[in-house]
């Protein structure tokens, strides 16, 4: 990791402490640390198995396995009371996959399953979702990060209002600066007006590529919405094949890294 990139991660967490605090806290300086950039070590070409993020209940398993940097921003998600889904959930939903994803799949928010475990997309849309990503050789267990633009669910799953999404965002741009994923899949309309600061929804955005911090974005409809509407599969399968065709661009080989996901 660059000196640059770990000043950007600094920050990020500085100001989601003091949000949550609502004073500086003491644990970041005024001045931050001066940073160095990471030694590189030379490696095999052979890319080594990507390493499983686990629920966030398993505490003592997350504190052995993941980076420092992510273990701090998902202890400052549990922490956070920015909003009121603080007084209304059971538990923080900060993500799930791969701690070095090809694509990063970003929803809305979490409903009542994935409120009652922890884990996002973990209930009928979740299991439509590890359908749709298999159909393009991903899955959570093998190249893909799954996370949502609020963090926590909002009551009788209704979309996230704009301060709740506001107050999370700067949750999900430090899980971004970590992940540094080579592509991003948007599904449904609060992901895509959220991440990409527009106003228009999955039909008028749908079958085009654009950017956030210089890493493509595609979107297409939310797996709820294929649940209420069969006729808008075919719609979100292309939007598959279209996504698909850019990453093989980013990467010709990457479906032989995938590995299927069957949940227990």
């Amino acid at each position: 990791m660059t000196s640059e990139q770990k000043q950007q991660i600094y920050s990020l967490l500085k100001t989601a402490s003091d949000s949550i605090l609502g004073y500086k806290s003491k644990s970041f300086d005024e001045n931050a640390p001066f940073f160095k950039d990471d030694e590189k070590i030379h490696t095999q070409e052979k890319q080594q198995p990507q390493q499983k993020i686990q629920p966030q209940e398993n505490t003592k398993s997350l504190n052995q396995i993941l980076p420092q940097p992510m273990q701090n921003v998902i202890e400052k998600i549990a922490q956070c009371s920015r909003c009121p889904l603080a007084k209304t959930r059971h538990n923080t939903v900060p993500g799930t996959g791969v701690s070095s994803p090809f694509v990063l799949v970003i929803g809305e928010g979490p409903g009542f399953e994935e409120d009652m475990q922890g884990l996002p997309f973990v209930g009928p849309a979740g299991q439509l979702l590890d359908k749709m990503l298999a159909a393009i050789n991903l899955s959570r267990i093998s190249n893909v990060y799954i996370a949502n633009i609020v963090k926590c669910r909002p009551p009788q799953n209704r979309n996230p209002y704009p301060e709740e999404a506001d107050a999370c965002s700067s949750f999900l741009q430090a899980q971004i600066a970590l992940l540094k994923p080579k592509a991003i899949l948007c599904v449904g309309t609060v992901a895509a007006k959220n991440l990409l600061k527009t106003e228009f929804g999955v039909t008028k955005l749908r079958g085009q590529f654009f950017e956030y911090q210089n890493i493509p974005v595609c979107v297409t409809y939310h797996p709820s919405a294929l649940l209420r509407d069969n006729s808008l599969k075919r719609l979100a399968w292309e939007d598959l094949k279209f996504f698909k065709t850019k990453l093989l661009e980013l990467n010709p080989g990457y479906e032989s890294q995938y590995i299927p996901y069957i949940k227990q």
